[in-house]
C-alpha cells in the first residue's frame, strides 16, 4: 500500500515537473497534441494541427505561417511544443542499404519530443505515413538537404 502511495506521489511530482519544464503556450499545445494523435483535426491539413490550439489559447501569431516568436535553433533551445515551418524542404536518409527522399515544399509540425540538439519526434498531419491523422515520426536536422526549417516559440498575447 505505501510503495503504491509512493509511487503515485512520484507520477505526479514527474507530471508536474514535466508542466513546469514548458512555457504554458508550450504545454497546452502539447496537451493539445497528445490528445488527438491517432485522430484528425479538422479538415486534416498539417496547418489544422497547431491553428487549432493557437486560437484556443490566445497566442499571438498572423494568421498565416509565423506563429510566433521565430528563433534559430543552433542559438536557443528547442522545446516541446515549439512549432516548426517548413519550406521546400528535401531530406535524405539511409535505413540499411536503402536511401529515402521525403519532400516538403510547406509543411507545419509540432516538436513532440526533444531527443537531441539534432533530433526530434514531430507531430503532424497530411503526411505520407499517417495521411489526415495525427501522426508522430522523427526528424533529424542532419537529412535536410534543401529547403528551409523555420522553428517558432507560441507566444500569448
Amino acid at each position: 500500500m505505501f510503495r503504491s502511495i509512493l509511487t503515485l506521489c512520484f507520477l505526479i511530482w514527474a507530471l508536474f515537473l514535466r508542466a513546469q519544464d514548458l512555457p504554458e503556450l508550450n504545454q497546452q499545445i502539447l496537451t493539445f497534441v497528445e490528445a488527438n494523435i491517432g485522430q484528425q483535426v479538422q479538415r486534416g491539413e498539417c496547418w489544422d494541427l497547431v491553428a487549432v490550439p493557437l486560437k484556443a489559447y490566445g497566442a499571438k501569431w498572423d494568421l498565416a505561417y509565423e506563429y510566433g516568436r521565430h528563433y534559430d535553433p543552433k542559438n536557443e533551445t528547442v522545446l516541446k511544443g515549439d512549432i516548426i515551418q517548413f519550406e521546400n524542404v528535401k531530406l535524405e536518409y539511409k535505413e540499411g542499404n536503402m536511401t529515402y527522399t521525403e519532400v516538403m515544399d510547406h509543411h507545419t509540425a509540432v516538436v513532440y519530443e526533444v531527443i537531441n540538439n539534432e533530433t526530434f519526434k514531430i507531430a503532424h498531419q497530411n503526411n505520407g505515413f499517417s495521411g489526415r491523422k495525427v501522426g508522430i515520426s522523427e526528424l533529424d536536422l542532419t537529412t535536410v538537404k534543401k529547403g528551409e526549417l523555420l522553428f517558432y516559440r507560441p507566444v500569448k498575447m
